[in-house]
């Protein structure tokens, strides 16, 4: 069997069976031309001494002057040649041969897949699941034919095997046992791959992640267990933040009649709410009005009782009576929810956002650098002037969809300068870059990864393994264990997380809860929370959902 060398070792052996003959071949033409030229004979060793200082640029000793022009011209084009030889032979050649030796070799067969899940290539798509699966300990390999990407991840403390299906097939030996598949790489070699791997027998899921949701049809067919475009759930993600016609800000408020709305505001530094804990401020017991939670780098944290502290620079997620939300304003500035929606970036992503938008029936402004059918305003977004033509200080929300993450960065930095009020929204390409869009000003940014991440981790680790929203309900609850105590005093907050934000008594709905009012066991709570507080809620004070308490 033929020992097979990598290109690194054969290069260098190739130069170093090139190199004498060279040497040989300038000896000879240099001893030439000094009989015949010069007049002034060399002998063999001689003409190789020359030709090697030549070629090294070490100098010369007694051969230094030449009379006839071809032979000046000859030593001129041999000492250029030597000079380029040396500036090419280390990094071509010697440097990644002694990289190869003393690098971390990376494995290039499979090891056991018991149990293991496989990615075919790591990039922005995988890189939040792949975070997940090492955090809940779930075995996985990624295989990766960049060696520096495959460095990089083994420095990270992934397990990574290297390699090209299309050099070394046999690289997917052992694949058949392996509990899943996901591949990211470019739709015709994620498809090489489905396919590879359903010939060696494999007959657990495969899922790719396409870039062209045109090619979803054809990796189904070439053996494809489920195949999704993040770029489009991304796009969804970011219209739903937008626009509150396509995901309300908490589902079910509207059976409360109009008596109690809700409204976010944001808390600037300099806000007499900046810092300060909810025990402090009293706004439920002096104004009626439930603070549920605040939105702080992308996460929302409910409130956990009168101990909780408002974050300066957070978005206060508040529910209570009409009235009293606006004496709210003068604590902290509000968000403005009305007026239009501004997409800057007419992308893929950014078509499909203003798609989604324009069909929920709101008006849509959209800004890119190009003049194209559907751009309103032509210029580019990190430029102030652009900002004042798309009007974005009387915007009520601006969606930042361009391609390149540092332009995202700065756009959001420019913005947020800008308009200092204006609900902010960025997608981002790694999920690296969030908490620097976070940083720059954005109320809400969302990478593809994540996207990915939670399509697949439903799969993969169950239901609701990743969360890219944490959307509110509000729903009619039974009193359960509540009954004989007052709702806002009996540590709902403290154990769930959620709160209690009206009753429903005789068919009156109350808002305002006073000190003598104790729970009955005929009357209806509505309680507002995340999904998860609110299943909570259910097993700590063992109620369940009224007869429609579930909103959707």
């Amino acid at each position: 069997m033929a020992l097979k060398l990598n290109r690194s070792t054969t290069r260098l052996l190739a130069l170093l069976a090139t190199l004498p003959a060279v040497l040989l071949l300038l000896a000879l033409a240099y001893k030439l031309g000094m009989d015949h030229l010069e007049g002034d004979p060399r002998g063999f060793w001689e003409s190789l001494e020359w030709a090697s200082e030549t070629l090294t640029t070490t100098g010369y000793g007694r051969d230094s002057h030449w009379d006839h022009p071809g032979m000046t011209l000859f030593v001129v084009l041999v000492q250029f040649c030597g000079l380029f030889l040396i500036f090419l032979i280390f990094p071509v050649y010697v440097l990644p041969y002694f990289e190869e030796r003393f690098e971390q070799r990376l494995p290039r067969a499979l090891p056991p897949m018991d149990g293991r899940i496989l990615f075919h290539r790591y990039g922005p798509g995988v890189e939040s699941l792949v975070e997940e699966l090492r955090r809940v300990g779930a075995p996985f390999v990624i295989l990766e034919q960049d060696p520096a990407v495959g460095r990089g991840l083994v420095d990270r403390g992934y397990r990574v095997v290297l390699g090209r299906l299309d050099e070394d097939p046999g690289l997917l030996a052992g694949l058949e046992r392996a509990r899943a598949l996901v591949t990211s790489a470019d739709d015709h070699l994620g498809a090489t791959f489905v396919m590879m791997a359903r010939e060696r027998g494999f007959t657990g899921p495969i899922y790719a992640l396409a870039a062209n949701p045109l090619h979803r049809a054809p990796l189904l067919k070439v053996g494809a267990t489920g195949v999704y475009t993040p770029s489009h759930v991304l796009a969804a993600a970011l219209a739903a933040h937008a626009s509150a016609r396509i995901s309300p800000q908490a589902e079910g408020l509207q059976s409360l009649g109009g008596q109690v709305g809700v409204a976010e505001y944001r808390v600037h530094p300099e806000s007499p709410l900046s810092g300060r804990a909810l025990g402090e401020i009293h706004l439920r017991e002096r104004l009626g009005v439930n603070l549920i939670g605040q939105w702080h780098g992308g996460t929302f944290v409910p409130t956990r009782g009168p101990g909780t502290r408002i974050t300066p620079g957070a978005i206060l997620v508040a529910i209570g009576p009409p009235e009293s939300l606006v004496k709210v304003e003068a604590l902290a500035a509000p968000i403005r929810r009305a007026g239009a929606i501004v997409v800057a970036g007419y992308g893929e992503v950014g078509r499909k956002v203003v798609e989604m938008l324009q069909d929920a029936g709101e008006t849509v402004v959209v800004i890119d650098e190009w003049e194209q059918p559907g751009v309103d305003v032509v210029g580019n977004v990190l430029d102030p002037r652009t900002l004042e033509r798309a009007q974005v200080r009387e915007a009520g929300t601006l969606v930042l969809a361009l391609n390149d993450d540092s332009s995202g960065v700065f756009g959001t930095a420019v913005v947020r300068d800008y308009a200092p009020r204006v609900r902010l929204i960025a997608r981002v390409n790694r999920a690296s870059n969030v908490p620097r869009l976070y940083q720059a000003g954005a109320d809400f940014a969302l990478s593809v990864g994540q996207v990915a991440g939670q399509l697949l981790a439903r799969h993969l680790l169950g239901e609701g393994a990743l969360s890219v929203e944490q959307g509110l309900r509000c729903m009619r609850v039974l009193p359960g264990a509540l009954v004989g105590s007052h709702p806002w005093r009996a540590g709902v907050r403290e154990r769930t997380g959620a709160s209690v934000v009206a009753l429903e008594r005789d068919a009156q709905v109350l808002v305002e809860l006073p000190n003598p009012l104790r729970v009955e066991p005929s009357d209806v709570l509505f309680v507002c929370g995340t999904f998860e507080s609110l299943e909570l809620f259910f097993r700590e004070f063992r109620s369940a959902p009224a007869e429609g308490g579930v909103q959707d």
